[in-house]
């Protein structure tokens, strides 16, 4: 899910490069036929809308087209800074991040949970989730959101003895459209370098990764300062906002 561009697009290359057999959804379909072009006999494709109210009907779908899946990866998602809170961008966050991850997410976990094979369920969160970040409230909060949920996931599966694995990607900073917006973004990652580690923490069954190994080093930092500290911190962009 959200296969048309970034880390998504770039991980759809990565395994299609290794044989497998792919579902690519997104809101854009240009980008996936190209991919279904390039790969007719391993790419189905579907337009889909994470926030839409037939997303979960999409996605059954397209499992059916499928014959079944093994694994779903969610890389859909949005994220501004938003220095003067503007509530178009808070509330357009909180669609796609909280209630459209929570749809899709959901719709997976439960097809997962009625086979006795179980499955894989991954996402591409962010470090974003371990502090509030005040120049990207929505973002950082719907980031802790997902942290959370796969988490809490993770247990309910343990707890109903479901067969079911969960892999929570959370990036740096990634050089993608998501942060094409003018702003300074520090230790920037390329995708396709993004999308080799998550391929790896995939096949290994990871539960919890953190991309790259700057951003392993300084994550643990951020959780050690105190909220006195951390609330005085001054978080500046380019521009001097």
């Amino acid at each position: 899910m959200g296969a048309s561009s970034g880390m998504g697009y770039e991980l759809a290359k990565l395994m299609l490069r290794d044989g497998h057999t792919l579902g690519l959804a997104a809101r854009r379909l240009q980008p996936l036929k190209e991919l279904q072009t390039a790969y007719p006999q391993q790419v189905k494709i579907s337009a889909i809308d994470v926030t839409a109210a037939d997303a979960p009907q999409r996605i059954q779908s397209l499992i059916e087209e499928l014959g079944g899946i093994d694994i779903y990866f969610h890389s859909s998602g949005i994220g501004k800074q938003n220095w003067m809170l503007d509530a178009t961008i808070e509330e357009a966050t909180l669609r796609t991040n909280a209630l459209g991850f929570t749809q899709c997410i959901g719709t997976v976990y439960r097809y997962f949970a009625s086979r006795p094979e179980g499955g894989h369920i991954a996402c591409i969160s962010s470090i974003a989730g371990t502090k509030g970040l005040g120049v990207a409230p929505s973002y950082s909060a719907t980031k802790a959101f997902q942290n959370c949920y796969m988490q809490a996931l993770e247990q309910q599966a343990n707890m109903r003895h479901l067969p079911i694995r969960f892999t929570d990607i959370r990036p740096g900073f990634v050089d993608t459209a998501l942060l094409n917006d003018s702003h300074h973004y520090p230790m920037l990652i390329q995708p396709e370098k993004a999308a080799r580690q998550i391929y790896k923490a995939l096949l290994r069954n990871r539960h919890v990764v953190v991309i790259d190994w700057r951003y392993r080093l300084l994550v643990p930092l951020w959780k050690l300062l105190p909220n006195a500290i951390w609330r005085r911190l001054r978080i500046r962009t380019r521009d001097g906002e």
